[in-house]
């Protein structure tokens, strides 16, 4: 029975997109024979991919990956050599020579970077040995000998899922979208084994014909001066940040050298649906409704009360939201670059967006959304995430890698958290033919005590939470207390009359 499953998964698994060859590809890279992984000539890290080898930016992407099925080693190794060993990054070491930090090709012993642990089925707790797992391999890093990633296959029936998959990556390789973007590439449609993910496109809102002449005129003035503004005032606040400004100290907030703590990483998953049952009963976005109810979860006290923590209304409390601002690769383009050697930029290029978090108690509970609402409306009516870009990128040009490292670590230590949102597939996907149950992407290395990410997959959005022990003791109640938001906020919703 074990070798048909298996035979049945490696026919359903990874096939390639019938595409033609350009021949240019073949100018500088050539597929070699072991695992069919390509090699590249040595190039030098970027800036970026440099300062997270600071001391106090060791930073690793998480990605678990719940699967519907019992998860086989063997069909999964096969496909990695056909898709992600393809990358360069994913096949080359980072070495340093004469004080530079460059890419050399390597082959990739799948051996050592899939890691199948020997597991009992019978165990009292799946979950808990799961998060405890995952827990774990925050205090260890990727020895440098090694292209700095690896995979964990968990054959674990847990309450989500059958068995669970973990990449861990390090951010030197990419930024957050981008790696998951690359990771989706790897994936195929289950009922369609040649077809790539689906991933909803933001629509653009139609404009209104009527608006011509002097008004129209007058409308982008006013756009163009609020845009002018507003980047004046948050460069200004990054800066003072980067000098002096820092948080009210709160329970949410890491104490210095957080960054090298381990990392608890738990989840739920609640119904996207409902978040989007809310979105259009208020005319809000996801992303919105989101925020308005992490900070709804997040005035709560222990034990799921609805009044706040013993804190002044008048305490600064921001959340630091990381912003790719070169747009992502699609998953078409990185799905191109495997299969037939297409080029696609990549690298770490972030810029910074400090967003007020507020500490108060709403009689109203949409008055979360709202809020939400305004803070990030207000913040799409700024250039801060480009020029925070740009002033890091010229302290590191400037001063060096350590200088620009001081100022990144000053900028996000200062702040309390981190929040994301991301958007996932509509379909069911498979990985390696393996059918996917929930997606949850995370992160450990980081200057803060908590960090927050949205992930959609179909039908469901899960909330991820990775968070220092020692500053939040409690992570899976500040989950259960957001996904409680915002039942209470669709309940509102509903008592209003507003869908």
């Amino acid at each position: 029975m074990e070798s048909t499953n298996s035979f049945r998964l490696r026919k359903q698994a990874l096939k390639p997109i019938e595409t033609a060859r350009s021949s240019a590809s073949q100018r500088d890279e050539e597929v070699s024979k072991n695992n069919g992984q390509r090699t590249c000539e040595e190039e030098p890290l970027s800036p970026s991919s440099r300062l997270y080898h600071e001391p106090n930016f060791n930073v690793y992407v998480i990605a678990i990956m719940g699967c519907k099925t019992r998860i086989y080693p063997d069909v999964v190794k096969t496909n990695l050599g056909h898709t992600l060993l393809r990358h360069p990054r994913f096949s080359s070491l980072q070495v340093e020579n004469n004080g530079e930090m460059r890419w050399v090709p390597t082959e990739v012993d799948l051996e050592r970077h899939v890691i199948v642990p020997e597991l009992d089925q019978n165990m009292d707790s799946p979950d808990k040995f799961l998060e405890d797992y995952v827990y774990n391999m925050s205090k260890t890093t990727i020895d440098k000998s090694q292209p700095l990633w690896d995979l964990h296959l968990l054959n674990l029936r847990t309450s989500q899922s059958e068995a669970v998959g973990i990449f861990r990556i390090h951010h030197s390789l990419g930024d957050g979208t981008s790696l998951l973007s690359l990771l989706l590439a790897c994936t195929r449609q289950m009922n369609d084994s040649k077809a790539l993910p689906t991933i909803p496109i933001r629509k653009k809102k139609d404009k209104k014909s009527d608006r011509i002449g002097i008004w129209r005129i007058l409308l982008r003035f006013w756009f163009a001066l609020q845009v002018f503004w507003n980047t004046v005032v948050d460069v200004f606040m990054f800066i003072a940040t980067a000098l002096f400004l820092t948080d009210t100290q709160n329970p949410l907030k890491g104490l210095p050298g957080s960054e090298s703590t381990p990392r608890r990483i738990v989840y739920r998953t609640v119904s996207l649906d409902d978040i989007k049952f809310v979105k259009n009963a208020m005319n809000t976005t996801i992303n919105d409704v989101a925020f308005g109810m992490t900070q709804a979860g997040e005035n709560k006290k222990d034990g799921g009360a609805t009044e706040t923590n013993n804190l002044p209304k008048s305490i600064r409390l921001r959340s630091n939201l990381l912003v790719n601002i070169r747009p992502a690769p699609g998953i078409q383009a990185l799905a191109d670059m495997m299969e037939k050697d297409a080029e696609v930029k990549w690298g770490n290029w972030i810029g910074y967006v400090l967003l007020p978090f507020t500490i108060a108690v709403r009689e109203d509970p949409l008055d979360y959304v709202r809020n939400a609402k305004a803070i990030i409306d207000r913040k799409k009516r700024s250039l801060e995430a480009f020029c925070t870009f740009y002033i890091a990128d010229w302290a590191l040009n400037l001063f060096g890698i350590k200088a620009a490292s001081a100022l990144s670590h000053k900028v996000i230590s200062r702040t309390t958290m981190c929040f994301s949102n991301m958007v996932g597939p509509v379909e069911e996907i498979g990985f390696c033919g393996h059918p996917m149950a929930f997606l949850a992407p995370s992160s450990y290395g980081q200057p803060y005590a908590l960090m927050i990410n949205f992930q959609s997959y179909i039908d469901k959005m899960t909330i991820v939470l990775s968070v220092d022990e020692g500053t939040i003791p409690n992570p899976h109640q500040l989950c259960d207390d957001i996904v409680e938001s915002l039942q209470v906020i669709k309940d509102a919703v509903l008592t209003r009359g507003l869908a």
